[in-house]
């Protein structure tokens, strides 16, 4: 790890990383090898943001954070927490020790910039420069949560992006017009509690104080408990409405889950919008018994019209174009000599637009009570959770576009994803957009997950540009 100011000891017993993409030393935080400006694609060299002058009267890096580590440092600090010895992937879950871990090293990032820290009633923390009360404030940030085993890139490399992006703004002297954000959203990935975007739907008013009193974990933890646990109020908990009216945009940077950028050759993207998506779970309610003395004909096995509905999910997800998952299932009473009585089983399915997914959906479940009916088992069909089809914001799209291409001509791609994020629930409250961060192999929540140093620089860069065009004078 770095000495450099800010620093924290790695939580006990964590794994020294494995060999992975490294973020380099930049001497303002976004150049690339040897000083050179990164672009945002292979072919289309990008001119450097001219410095300004002392006459601009603008904040720098001396005046205002002397002590900022750079992206490397940063990314070599936050490495380590949550990660697991065996799986080398990462297992930062709401209110757990890792997470833990994760709000303090966001708190010093923040109050070693010198900026205003602060905890919202549903567990986000803001790092502000300038005051937010003023209004029409230019947030960026992302989570630094993961799925089971997932990877390094997913979350964290929005927020570290964010403190990169403004410490570059600051050491060129940028003026701002605007109060400038940082969040860290809570419980994003919904790994625990089972459901996804929990500290921004709360905010927005996506999810009441009483669905998230229900929310439960794994091992029987409500929400309310884990947080009390974790040292804050579970009662204070709602919608917050105030805070998100200071927001005039909302610019989420993500590494891209998928391979749409490295196949057309860009390191950097726009998003245009969120496929609909959502969790439903399936229980198939059966009847326990010896297995090694009940005759096939006999058995009521859960376990076969879940196997056969697995394969009737990627049947209907292949022939509507849209995906289908089943990644998650519990088994009672998960005896290696027991016939199940209970297969429980979560979808997760995205299309690229609502009847897509509905016809997905209806061909999966009818599916499913055939297979049941078939087997003597019963069948129960429940939706956990469901995000309809998200437009960002097109002004504000074509803003950004406009900032990443100007003094260019560069074009930047502007794709869709099937990857919910917080932005996407933000989205009905202020003006969001979201940058992409090219995947050279598309894998994501997943310790193979990877981005290239220089994408993830290019990345940067173009935050900065973007705050920089939004914010600045």
């Amino acid at each position: 790890m770095s000495e450099a100011s800010g620093n924290r000891p790695v939580q006990a017993g964590a794994s020294s990383p494995s060999p992975g993409p490294v973020v380099p030393t930049l001497p303002h935080c976004l150049e690339g090898p040897g000083g050179a400006p990164i672009a945002l694609r292979n072919d289309c060299p990008r001119p450097v943001r001219p410095e300004r002058t002392e006459a601009s009267n603008g904040p720098s890096r001396k005046e205002k954070s002397p002590n900022a580590p750079s992206f490397q440092e940063m990314w070599r600090e936050l490495n380590p927490i949550g990660r697991h010895p065996g799986s080398h992937g990462y297992r930062r879950f709401a209110w757990t020790g890792a997470d833990a871990e994760c709000r303090a090293w966001f708190q010093v990032q923040a109050e070693g910039r010198g900026l205003r820290y602060e905890v919202d009633r549903n567990g986000n923390q803001w790092a502000w420069l300038g005051d937010p009360v003023a209004g029409d404030a230019v947030v960026t940030g992302s989570h630094l949560d993961s799925v089971p085993d997932g990877g390094a890139f997913d979350g964290p490399l929005g927020v570290v992006s964010a403190f990169a992006a403004l410490d570059e703004l600051r050491a060129s002297g940028a003026q701002f017009a605007k109060p400038v954000g940082i969040v860290n959203f809570g419980d994003e990935e919904g790994a625990r509690f089972g459901l996804a975007c929990v500290g921004s739907r709360l905010a927005a008013g996506q999810l009441t104080v009483e669905q998230a009193h229900r929310l439960t974990d794994g091992n029987g933890v409500t929400l309310p408990q884990a947080m009390a646990a974790a040292g804050y109020d579970p009662d204070a908990i709602g919608p917050d409405p105030e805070r998100l009216a200071r927001i005039g945009a909302f610019v989420e940077l993500h590494v891209e889950q998928g391979r749409a950028l490295d196949l057309t050759g860009d390191a950097v993207g726009i998003a245009s919008a969120i496929w609909p998506h959502g969790r439903w779970r399936f229980d198939f309610r059966g009847e326990a018994n010896h297995a090694g003395t009940t005759r096939l004909t006999d058995r009521r096995d859960p376990m076969l019209p879940y196997a056969e509905t697995v394969l009737a999910a990627r049947r209907e997800a292949r022939l509507a174009g849209a995906v289908a998952t089943f990644g998650k299932i519990a088994v009672e009473p998960n005896g290696v000599n027991a016939i199940p009585s209970l297969v429980r089983g979560w979808l997760d399915s995205r299309a690229p637009g609502q009847d897509t997914l509905d016809t997905v959906i209806d061909g999966i479940e009818t599916a499913a009570r055939a297979y049941a009916q078939e087997h003597g088992v019963d069948l129960d069909v429940v939706r956990e959770s469901f995000t309809p089809v998200v437009e960002f914001d097109h002004a504000l799209r074509d803003e950004l576009a406009r900032i990443l291409g100007k003094d260019t001509g560069l074009t930047v791609p502007v794709l869709g994803t099937g990857a919910g994020h917080d932005a996407g629930i933000l989205s009905g409250s202020v003006p969001t957009a979201m940058l992409f961060v090219r995947n050279p192999t598309g894998v994501s929540h997943s310790p193979a997950e990877s981005a290239t140093e220089d994408d993830c620089v290019a990345g940067a860069l173009a935050l900065a540009d973007v705050l920089e065009g939004l914010a600045c004078r």
